[in-house]
């Protein structure tokens, strides 16, 4: 009895072919990427290279979206399969078949489809796998060769997680078939529609969330703002975008309809109605498509645009090869300065380097939060507090200011200080903690200021430079830790530089003066930087083939559905007298605006996304509008290059359906 209920497993498999090999392909290249993934984090090669934490952290997230996504995925593609088999199975049961008898079939449907999808993406899995890590090697700088090998625990988990999967569908598609009556199965595709009702409330909240979700893109005015309401404007414009096509898409056909003189012609005619009754059931879809479409434009657009940007954000956050900052109890004297830059500089003749663009300067940093002209220290536990006001106080000698900005300034009174701020302060008087200090001068921040970077990233109230002729002078200070910082250029190769930097710290170590320092090197953070923004870069394209993927799929499904709904109905316009040519043009009017509407709302939701975007590429250095602006652009036309092929490719399936 098993081998039968075996062989009407495969027949049917063989007979639903056009809509279960995509389905076996989806599932075979979604396991095919989990494996990948987990064999590379598993790696022992990978785990032993320099900077193998960054990338074990990059690839964890990969694992778990790609877990999540599939999951989701295929139950989405399930529903439409099963969708679609719904007379098939009605047809069962009136020839006398059991519900458990159809289960059964079910079952042995299901555990072909997942020795399929599991074993060919395993086996796609080892054949891609070299390949795939030389390629994440090779994003992140990573010189060690990868060997072949096959990851007994990858194929496990594969095979766990797909397990699971198709375990949950196969569960749901019972009880969907137990809860149908055989009379409901029989004529679920041929159910007809009434007319769609605009739900004004849905509406409404919709176009509300989608505004506020933009207003808060636009109006973010530092990282700190934009980082914090980057998901919630996400959720708003995802929950108004599925409001959009479920309720504002019908309110819109309702008011085409309502227009007389363009609803009554042939071509309008059939379009409108056709989308109108159609829309309450594939508004989903179309939401899905446009959410996926964003989300492959933002992923893409910005791993692209911090990799290819890597240096800009390096020369941002590191201005000179080298820097040192040394924490001291006391504002050094000059006896201490020459003493700390002595060390450095026999260092550096003894690695035969020439130091350059030396910058020695020493200040007081505090996190603070301002309001008026009073300044206080910043209490996280203050709910009052807005996050946005959060911002840091550098307190500075004249001399030190002069040398860290390159300009020379007049001498400052005592008791008074000079203030520089990035928005406007025009108080005669600031309070700093307990203290009152008459304000000499107030000026904004000079185009060239050094820290001009960082001044962006917190926006345009929250750094505050104040200047006094002596640190020293103001006693409340002398008890906090002073910052001195040192910072040059040496030239020379990055093994020099590197091998530079590792020579400071131990000079400062075996100085006798138990200091406390932090010392970067630019080559030594470049070694990171590529571990992170490669890792980035492998993380969106594996991500975004993915999301890709899943549009396509949806895509195929939404026409060869549409196809089978929609021939019926051409079939009978064409027997009552309608051109086939009129026919044919309606067919392409509907298909076309349809097919296009997600990819429109998706550069939509990209461009008001650019502000925000732009604001948190600030955490990572990078202030080169311009290449992200080229990036985007980029990404957009490829996009829909790709979408317009896939469009062409799915409506020939559509055609030969509906032209049958």
């Amino acid at each position: 009895m098993n081998r039968l209920y075996c062989r009407l497993a495969v027949t049917n498999l063989k007979n639903n072919r056009q809509f279960y090999l995509p389905y076996i392909l989806a599932g075979m290249v979604t396991a095919m990427m989990f494996y990948i993934m987990r064999a590379i984090q598993g790696s022992d090669e990978i785990a032993s290279m320099r900077g193998a934490e960054t990338v074990s952290i990059m690839l964890t997230m990969g694992l778990v979206i790609v877990a999540l996504c599939t999951g989701i995925f295929l139950f989405y593609t399930n529903s439409f399969v099963m969708k679609r088999r719904r007379k098939e199975l009605g047809v069962y049961n009136i020839l006398g078949m059991e519900k458990k008898h159809i289960a059964k079939v079910m079952a042995w449907e299901a555990f072909i489809l997942y020795v399929l999808s599991v074993s060919g993406g395993i086996v796609l899995g080892w054949m891609f796998h070299k390949l795939t890590a030389m390629f994440l090697a090779k994003l992140t700088g990573m010189s060690e060769s990868i060997p072949f090998y096959i990851s007994g625990s990858g194929c496990l988990q594969t095979a766990e997680l797909f397990g699971v999967i198709y375990l949950l569908m196969l569960l749901y598609n019972f009880l969907q078939v137990s809860l149908a009556n055989p009379i409901a199965l029989l004529h679920g595709n041929n159910v007809g529609e009434r007319e769609p009702k605009v739900k004004w409330f849905a509406a409404m909240s919709g176009i509300v969330c989608i505004l506020v979700g933009y207003y808060l893109a636009v109006s973010a005015r530092g990282v700190l703002e934009a980082v914090n309401m980057f998901f919630v404007a996400v959720l708003l414009v995802i929950a108004g975008t599925y409001a959009l096509f479920l309720s504002v898409s019908i309110a819109f056909l309702k008011m085409l309809k309502n227009n007389k003189k363009y609803y009554y012609q042939t071509a309008h005619f059939i379009t409108v109605s056709g989308m109108l009754y159609r829309m309450k059931r594939n508004a989903v879809g179309l939401a899905n498509i446009c959410v996926l479409s964003t989300m492959v434009l933002v992923i893409i657009s910005t791993t692209v645009c911090l990799y290819a940007g890597g240096e800009d954000s390096l020369k941002t956050n590191f201005p000179k090869e080298l820097s040192t900052t040394l924490y001291l109890k006391h504002v050094p004297e000059q006896a201490d300065r020459e003493h700390l830059m002595g060390l450095i500089e026999e260092t550096a003749q003894r690695h035969n380097l020439n130091m350059t663009n030396v910058l020695a300067y020493a200040d007081i940093v505090k996190v603070i939060h301002m309001e008026g002209n009073v300044v206080e220290y910043y209490d996280n536990s203050n709910t009052s507090y807005n996050y946005t006001e959060m911002g840091m106080l550098y307190l500075m000698a004249r001399a030190d200011y002069e040398k860290f900005t390159g300009h020379t300034y007049e001498p400052i009174a005592p008791g008074s200080v000079k203030v520089i701020t990035s928005s406007a302060f025009e108080e005669d008087v600031i309070q700093i903690f307990d203290t009152e200090y008459l304000v000499a001068e107030q000026t904004a921040f000079p185009e060239d200021f050094p820290k001009e970077g960082f001044q962006s990233f917190l926006g345009d109230t929250q750094l505050i430079y104040v200047i006094v002729e002596d640190v020293r002078a103001l006693a409340s200070f002398l008890s906090d830790e002073v910052q001195y910082h040192i910072e040059l250029d040496t030239g020379g190769t990055p093994e020099e530089q590197t091998a530079f930097a590792a020579a400071v710290r131990e000079a400062l170590k075996s100085s006798g003066n138990q200091l406390e320092y932090t010392i970067y090197s630019r080559e030594e953070q470049r070694d990171e930087y590529m571990k992170l923004n490669g890792g980035f870069l492998f993380l969106g394209l594996f991500l975004g083939v993915l999301f890709l993927m899943i549009t396509v799929l949806i895509i195929y499904y939404k026409q060869i559905s549409e196809g089978f709904e929609d021939r019926e109905r051409f079939a009978i316009m064409t027997k009552v007298g309608m051109g086939r040519s009129v026919v044919k043009a309606a067919i392409n009017t509907q298909v076309r605006t349809v097919f296009f509407m997600p990819i429109v709302v998706a550069v939509l939701h990209l461009s008001m996304a650019f502000p925000m975007l732009k604001t948190i590429m600030f955490v990572f250095g990078l202030m080169n509008t311009e290449l992200f602006v080229g990036c985007l652009i980029v990404t957009a036309v490829l996009f829909a290059v790709i979408y317009f092929i896939v469009f062409k490719l799915t409506s020939r399936s559509y055609y030969k359906i509906v032209y049958q």
